[in-house]
């Protein structure tokens, strides 16, 4: 075979796979259209989003730990703190979170004066903000600014080690937030022993996953709870794998946690004196919650404007993620 026969079946197998990726890349691409169309007649019918009232008072729900799930973006408890804290209620993980931490903490009085609560890895959150206003006394740490570890959130402005990245003018005026509200740095693998016992509350969301490794994530939460005094309440959601028996990402800047792991975290609590409440797994009926968001997502380079599809569920390194929260009351 001479040499350009050779060269040209190259490159023809070279156009070909790289029309079969840039063909995978479009379907993707359709995927998200397609679900953000499906999300878009949902919001249109008044089950979430702008046309779905805010109810003004909060609802006792009394769940425990829990995954993400269709039905709480239209639920009145989730609503309830979209309004309370100006978000949208998209059907969006995100949003999920942090409703969820404020859920959880409000069924237990702590939103309120004279209650001290504790944030790790702040980032830009709304919740400092919003509890400050409510009378909360906070301290949000963030990993040191010169830690080679914030690069990556600092470039995104998500990290919390600046008072202009959590202070939320709507929520709450300078004067009020600067009484209430202190910033500290902590690696949440090295937690000062001067931050122990000291706090009503404390909370973490979507943070414990970049610890570094699954038991780096896990030493965290059992470490956090000598935070608390006798009694308080700790809350965290993180990535979660909702597959429990494939493989996993176990290591790196994100983690994926799976049911083994919560249910090792659970033993060893309770082998530490404290009771994480019961968990429910269950993934969920709804039709967004069979739809997995596929790359690229918001800050990833896209030639084309990006829809806002569904991101209850999305794939990570091909495993398909969600989030959970989890509740643990100090022995």
């Amino acid at each position: 075979m001479g040499s350009g026969n050779l060269l040209g079946k190259i490159h023809a197998l070279e156009m070909a796979s790289g029309a079969a990726a840039r063909n995978a890349e479009l379907a993707a691409w359709n995927t998200k259209v397609m679900g953000s169309a499906i999300a878009s007649q949902f919001y249109e019918a008044g089950l979430a989003g702008q046309l779905a009232p805010l109810p003004p008072d909060p609802v006792r729900t009394g769940f425990g730990g829990r995954l993400c799930r269709q039905e709480d973006i239209e639920s009145h408890w989730l609503r309830h703190w979209c309004g309370q804290i100006g978000f949208v209620p998209m059907y969006h993980r995100k949003v999920w979170e942090d409703c969820y931490a404020l859920q959880a903490l409000n069924e237990r009085g702590l939103l309120s004066p004279g209650k001290r609560g504790l944030g790790f890895a702040v980032g830009a959150e709304w919740l400092p903000s919003f509890m400050a206003k409510r009378g909360v006394e906070v301290v949000a740490t963030d990993l040191d600014a010169q830690d080679l570890r914030a690069r990556n959130w600092i470039k995104a402005d998500q990290h919390g080690g600046r008072i202009d990245t959590i202070f939320k003018p709507a929520l709450i005026d300078m004067d009020t937030f600067n009484k209430r509200v202190s910033l500290r740095a902590v690696d949440m693998n090295a937690i000062p022993t001067d931050l122990h016992g000291s706090f009503d509350f404390l909370w973490s969301v979507c943070s414990l996953e970049h610890c570094g490794t699954i038991q780096q994530g896990l030493e965290f939460v059992v470490d956090a709870m000598k935070c608390l005094r006798p009694g308080g309440i700790a809350v965290h959601t993180t990535e979660f794998n909702i597959d429990p028996d494939g493989p996993t990402i176990e290591e790196g800047a994100t983690v994926l946690f799976q049911r083994r792991h919560m249910e090792e975290l659970d033993a060893r609590l309770a082998l530490a004196g404290h009771r994480m409440l019961p968990m429910d797994f269950s993934t969920g009926k709804g039709i967004l919650d069979q739809f997995v968001d596929l790359p690229p997502y918001p800050g990833n380079d896209s030639p084309l404007a990006l829809p806002e599809p569904p991101h209850l569920r999305l794939s990570i390194q091909g495993l398909v993620a969600t989030s959970l929260g989890f509740i643990v009351e100090k022995g």
